[in-house]
C-alpha cells in the first residue's frame, strides 16, 4: 500500500488531475496549453524523482505509461475525428510492454534493430529518443495550437517555422511508430507467445 503514496505516484495523480483540467479548459486556450504543458513537463519529473528517492516500483511505471497515454489519447481525440487510432495503437503498445516485461520495458530491446536500439537507448535520453519523446508528446500539443491559431497569434511565427516544426516533430512521431509497430509484431508479445 505505500508504493501507491511513493513521490513519483503522488506526481503521476498531479498529472492526472492537470489531464482532466487541460480537458475541462480544452476552448480555453489559455487555460488549456499551461495545464497541458505542466503534465508533459511533469512526465519527467516523476521519473527522475522514483530514481532519486529510490522509489521505482512495477506500479510507478505502469502509472507514468497510463498517464501518458490518457493526455495524448484525450488531445488526439479532441483534435481529430480518426485521434483515436493512435490513441489505440499507443494502448496495444502499453498491453504489449507491460504484460511481458513490467517495469523493465524500456530495457528490453537488445535483440530489434539498430534503428530501434537507437530510439530507446539509455531510456530515450539520447538526441534521437528525445525527438521521438518530442513527436509523441509536442506534435498533438503543437498541432493544437496550429488548429488554434496561436502559432500565429500568440507565437507570431512565420509558417516556414510552423510548417517545418509540424514536420520535425511528425517525423519524430513516425520514429515512434516504427518501434511501436515493432514492438506489437514482436514475438514476444502476448499473442505471438
Amino acid at each position: 500500500m505505500g508504493v501507491l503514496l511513493y513521490w513519483p505516484n503522488i506526481v503521476g495523480y498531479i498529472r492526472i488531475g492537470l489531464v482532466f483540467a487541460a480537458w475541462a479548459a480544452y476552448n480555453t486556450p489559455a487555460l488549456f496549453v499551461p495545464l497541458y504543458s505542466v503534465s508533459i513537463a511533469l512526465d519527467g519529473v516523476d521519473g527522475w524523482l522514483a530514481r532519486r528517492l529510490g522509489q521505482t516500483s512495477r506500479f510507478g511505471a505502469w502509472l507514468d505509461v497510463v498517464v501518458d497515454n490518457l493526455g495524448r489519447g484525450m488531445l488526439w481525440s479532441l483534435l481529430f475525428e480518426w485521434g483515436f487510432l493512435v490513441c489505440a495503437l499507443e494502448w496495444c503498445v502499453f498491453v504489449c510492454n507491460h504484460s511481458t516485461r513490467g517495469d523493465r520495458w524500456k530495457e528490453s530491446f537488445s535483440s530489434s534493430p539498430p534503428l530501434i536500439q537507437a530510439i530507446m537507448a539509455n531510456g530515450f535520453w539520447t538526441p534521437l529518443g528525445a525527438w521521438v519523446v518530442g513527436g509523441l508528446h509536442c506534435l498533438p500539443l503543437w498541432l493544437y495550437w496550429y488548429q488554434r491559431g496561436l502559432l500565429s497569434h500568440w507565437l507570431d511565427l512565420p509558417l516556414w517555422i510552423q510548417a517545418a516544426g509540424t514536420l520535425l516533430l511528425a517525423a519524430g512521431r513516425l520514429l515512434a511508430l516504427s518501434a511501436e509497430v515493432r514492438r506489437i509484431l514482436s514475438p514476444q508479445t502476448p499473442w505471438n507467445l
